[in-house]
């Protein structure tokens, strides 16, 4: 086991008793670390963020907050219950509400729903127009990943393992997946990823799943990793984070396990390379995109698995999924900095900052830009140029 992840982590117990692990950013943050992040240096900038826009809607800590849009709204909550939509161009506010309670996730949007989870289970579903509640439903557990909506569906999981499919129009139930997880879990659980096919989803054990939408039965399953060690810790091999997909792959990576592609149709796969991450991946046009568990990002081409470029003058400094955008892959390390790396080459091309604190969740790609979640609340759209 890996002692400079142990340090940054805490034994939490779990919902359904096992016991999980908690994240970077999730029950410590970055002041407990006995390691030196790498101090940022001076460098050639060929690209610059220039800041549009920035709103606040809230602490988020100890969870994971990410901002998401329909096209039209930008909408961001926070741990206190605020919810908000902003306008995409100004971030004016176009209406904000209050929950009425603790939310744990968000916010997932989709089929004109804005998406967000509580700590009790619940999944809140608001009219994305208006901010008027739709619907709601009781989950078996904490929700700590965005819910995902498509095709008249939403989707979400709770944090013992069960996956459901509810309908979007009225929250009627379709499908629950049940699933037993490892008597040891990482608090930093996978994301979901709906498509038109299937739902994919990563799991403690280094397993990710392909769930047939009609009835939750699964397509296939996958090994991104396999547990190894004699300790219980050491086995700790989780599919966490982001999962990434174009029309043929699908991309997840695994903490002290593997980052691979799979083939959608049958999971069969096309390349895994070792890897240790909690962030999850991002693909590009070319290539997968992650950060290791040490702050080194790395481009993987998607056809071969081959590496060609690592960048690690981020070391240790607690990075954020990576986002591929134009021709850049974005992170945001602990301190809200925000960094653009080129895709082609791994090199660094600018850097801005935000309010000092934390990017723990995943940035959201605009068409010429990117938005930014901090742990203090903090939304802040840039424009790349």
């Amino acid at each position: 086991m890996k002692q400079r992840v142990l340090l940054v982590m805490v034994l939490a117990a779990g919902l359904t008793g096992c016991s999980t692990v908690g994240g970077w950013f999730g029950m410590s943050d970055a002041k407990t670390t006995l390691v030196k992040p790498a101090e940022l240096t001076a460098f050639k900038e060929t690209a610059s963020l220039t800041r549009m826009w920035e709103a606040n809607v809230g602490k988020s800590a100890p969870y994971q907050f990410s901002p998401a849009t329909d096209g039209q709204g930008v909408y961001a909550a926070g741990k206190e219950g605020h919810i908000v939509r902003l306008d995409l161009a100004t971030g004016r506010e176009m209406w904000r509400i209050d929950a009425g309670r603790i939310l744990s996730s968000g916010v997932g949007v989709g089929e004109g729903l804005v998406l967000v989870g509580t700590p009790k289970g619940e999944m809140l579903a608001y009219h994305a127009a208006n901010g008027q509640l739709a619907w709601t439903a009781k989950l078996s557990g904490e929700i700590l990943v965005p819910p995902v909506a498509a095709n008249g569906m939403v989707a979400v999981r709770s944090n013992d393992g069960n996956v459901w499919l509810f309908n979007a129009q009225d929250g009627k139930q379709r499908w629950v997946y049940n699933r037993v997880l490892p008597s040891l879990v990482l608090r930093v659980p996978g994301n979901l990823l709906l498509t038109d096919h299937a739902l994919f989803v990563g799991y403690p054990g280094g397993t990710m799943v392909a769930l047939a939408l009609n009835n939750g039965a699964p397509l296939w399953e996958a090994s991104v990793s396999v547990p190894k060690g004699a300790t219980e810790l050491e086995r700790i091999t989780d599919v966490t984070g982001q999962i990434a997909a174009d029309d043929h792959v699908v991309c997840a990576a695994a903490y002290q396990g593997r980052v691979g592609c799979f083939d959608q149709a049958n999971g069969n796969p096309i390349w895994v390379r070792a890897f240790s991450g909690l962030g999850g991946v991002d693909m590009g046009s070319h290539y997968v995109y992650a950060a290791d568990e040490h702050g080194t990002v790395q481009g993987f081409d998607t056809v071969s698995g081959a590496n060609p470029w690592k960048q690690d003058v981020l070391r240790d400094r607690q990075l954020s999924t990576p986002l591929a955008v134009s021709k850049y892959v974005a992170v945001g390390d602990y301190q809200g900095d925000v960094h653009l790396i080129r895709q082609e080459d791994g090199a660094l091309a600018g850097r801005t900052t935000t309010d000092g604190s934390a990017v723990p969740g995943q940035m959201l790609a605009l068409k010429s830009g990117l938005i930014v979640q901090t742990v203090n609340g903090g939304v802040y759209a840039f424009r790349i140029q």
